[in-house]
């Protein structure tokens, strides 16, 4: 299985590849939502995953789907959470959302 992208890296290397040539249009379209919707730096988001991956209950794609979101509120944890089909408790939310708190 492949290593997960963040969006900001994504961002990064399309934006990259777009000053170089021009890109097909499934790229551009890439790009352009990565442009909308990436919120942090390629260097935070990689610090924010860092910190994620830290939590014993975290994974890495997890890990990259939340800094992606960057959630606010613990509803969208749980949504992230159900989507793997993991078990959270309230303490490891707050945890979470205290550590991407920091990051935004």
């Amino acid at each position: 299985m492949a290593e997960p992208v963040p969006l900001a890296q994504v961002k990064e290397l399309l934006a990259g590849e777009a000053a170089r040539r021009t890109l097909p249009r499934e790229a551009a379209l890439a790009l352009q939502h990565a442009e909308l919707f990436a919120r942090l730096a390629p260097e935070a988001t990689a610090k924010l995953i860092g910190e994620l991956t830290g939590l014993p209950f975290l994974d890495p794609a997890l890990a990259v789907k939340i800094a992606d979101v960057l959630p606010q509120y613990p509803e969208e944890i749980r949504l992230l959470f159900s989507k793997e089909r993991i078990p959270v408790d309230e303490a490891q939310i707050a945890q979470v959302l205290e550590i991407v708190a920091h990051h935004r």
